[in-house]
């Protein structure tokens, strides 16, 4: 491997870190020859104090001239003189124009000053002529750099952070494209939608190698399961064909005055297989297409009213202790899966509490919680072992008592029950109760539009 991806992430570290060095060094030089220059207000003052002293100078009036730098250096705290520069070359040494021109005994108020000098600089204006010279010692309040430390701080700390943070977006941004598309698209298969194969930007790295490969799986993925589910289809006519005939035979073969016997044993197979068929496609659609069912709007009490006057009317020795309000309205929901989940979570209580129990016993209660109702379903069967539950919504699985005790059923009950529930955006967990039998604790959302999965 190429490593394209690592040499792609160097370059962009070495890249920043560069620009980091360079941009710190050069901002902080830049900064520092900035703050270095007297402010221009102090440099007018400067000037002006120079013009002042000048004047009196060539005014000739000396004790004048003495008595204002007196005060000067008293108000500012510092000090300050007029003095000549005559310089006088020896052995026959002459003065050249550049240096006659550059001497000065301090220096020009438009120049930087080190700040880093504890001591402040001696500044020079210089009358003209060249040879006389106003000279202070420059006040403190007029020293620039006050905030050179905050200033360096900031370059150091600051222009630093930026450049990571920025470092940080690139990569995040160069990462987070190839992430963002397998999110999406890893999303979209599970929501059984088409797995589309286009890609924002292509790559030549080790994320596009990845997101190719990705591609290649989903779409062989989404090709198989397009020819399970055709499969289905198909195998679903053919077989309901042959069953409809089967059925349609047995029924003129039972209006003879003769028919044998088997043929009550051959009706019940053949509805048993016919059901098995239904059931499985309808497993197989929930699963896959993982669909919302949720038009219709209707009363859970009066549902489970209905359905516990059909469950009684078959196990009428049961005993029922329930509870429920006197309404419970679901919106957006679907009265038929609901109504098939419920009836074969009623009817596996029913079954297995009355193949042990001398009194079968029932105990069901809704109750009403802040955005959904919570129903328990609880019997005194057998309960299952601890180590079956988490199989018991799995299709096909049956524990082996109830293939001892119910050998006609499917597997297919608990499995549909789970995901007809699922589809109105309910949610169901399973347990053995403390008492003994088996309990399940069913939560409906009272608006599955206006709800996520809880």
């Amino acid at each position: 491997m190429k490593q394209r991806l690592l040499w792609k992430l160097c370059g962009v570290v070495a890249v920043g870190g560069i620009t980091l060095v360079l941009a710190t060094s050069l901002l902080e030089k830049w900064a520092e020859r900035q703050m270095s220059v007297i402010a221009p207000q102090h440099q007018r003052t400067l000037a002006a104090w120079g013009a002042k002293a000048e004047a009196l100078y060539n005014a000739g009036d000396e004790e004048a001239l003495a008595a204002w730098l007196e005060a000067l250096q008293a108000q500012e705290d510092t000090w300050a003189a007029v003095v000549t520069s005559n310089v006088t070359p020896l052995a026959g040494g002459t003065l050249s124009a550049q240096f006659q021109e550059g001497y000065r005994l301090g220096r020009l108020i438009e120049w930087p000053i080190h700040l880093y000098f504890a001591d402040n600089p001696i500044m020079d204006i210089t009358f003209d002529g060249g040879y006389r010279h106003f000279l202070i010692t420059l006040p403190q309040r007029m020293r620039p750099g006050s905030h050179l430390n905050t200033v360096i701080w900031l370059v150091n700390g600051l222009i630093p952070l930026l450049t990571l943070l920025a470092i940080a977006w690139l990569l995040y941004r160069h990462i987070m494209g190839p992430l963002r598309y397998l999110r999406d698209a890893t999303q979209a298969l599970a929501d059984g939608q088409p797995h589309s194969a286009v890609q924002p930007t292509r790559r030549d790295d080790e994320l596009g190698e990845l997101i190719a490969r990705f591609d290649g799986m989903a779409l062989k993925t989404q090709g198989t399961i397009t020819a399970q589910r055709q499969l289905l289809a198909d195998l679903s006519h053919e077989i309901r064909a042959p069953l409809t005939r089967l059925s349609l035979a047995i029924g003129q073969m039972k209006a003879t005055p003769d028919s044998p016997p088997q043929l009550t044993r051959l009706e019940q197979e053949s509805q048993q297989m016919r059901q098995l068929v239904n059931d499985a496609l309808t497993l197989v659609w929930l699963t896959h297409e993982s669909p919302t069912l949720g038009s219709d709007t209707f009363d859970l009490v009066d549902l489970l009213d209905a359905l516990m006057d059909d469950v009684r009317f078959e196990y009428s020795e049961h005993q029922w202790h329930v509870e429920l309000p006197d309404s419970a309205l679901l919106e957006n929901s679907s009265q038929r899966a609901l109504a098939q989940a419920l009836e074969n979570l009623l009817r596996n209580a029913c079954h297995y509490s009355s193949s042990v129990c001398q009194t079968p016993t029932l105990y069901l209660s809704l109750r009403q919680q802040k955005d959904y109702y919570q129903l328990t379903l609880r019997d005194n069967g057998p309960g299952v072992e601890e180590a079956q539950l988490q199989h018991l919504f799995t299709p096909f699985y049956r524990t082996p008592d109830a293939r001892q005790t119910r050998p006609e059923g499917t597997g297919l009950g608990l499995a549909l029950a789970l995901r007809q529930i699922n589809a109105v955006r309910g949610e169901i967990a399973t347990r053995n109760h403390p008492e003994g039998g088996l309990e399940h604790t069913i939560s409906l959302p009272k608006d599955a539009a206006d709800s996520n999965e809880m």
